[in-house]
């Protein structure tokens, strides 16, 4: 029988690691999300703005749906460069990182190389 202090100290159950992801993921886009606007408000009041590099930052860490959602829906920096350039490069590089993970995943790459070696040595 556990007493209560035991009960107390007992590791609380980790969630399995798909939500803590798609936790992640929800709070990075709608953080970035927020930037873009908060960010907007700023330019159109003259005020302090959120520098170019902390929102790229936001995208790069695995908020881009979030950056684009608030590109369009606030209409802002959707034609300045480099940024425009800088934040299609970061959701181009993490496309192809998705695809590398999603083939690790399923075991594409072993095939993969298992055929090249087989092709070279044969």
């Amino acid at each position: 029988m556990k007493t209560m202090i035991a009960a107390l100290i007992d590791p609380l159950p980790i969630p399995e690691m798909p939500v803590l992801i798609a936790g992640y993921l929800a709070f990075i886009n709608w953080l970035a999300f927020m930037a873009f606007g908060f960010d907007k408000r700023q330019a159109r009041n003259g005020q302090w703005r959120t520098q170019e590099s902390t929102l790229l930052r936001l995208a790069f860490l695995g908020g881009t749906p979030g950056a684009y959602l608030g590109r369009k829906l606030f209409r802002h920096k959707t034609r300045k460069q480099p940024f425009c350039s800088n934040l299609n490069t970061i959701a181009f590089v993490q496309v192809i990182a998705i695809g590398v993970g999603i083939g690790w995943y399923l075991g594409v790459w072993d095939f993969l190389l298992d055929a090249w070696h087989s092709k070279k040595g044969g």
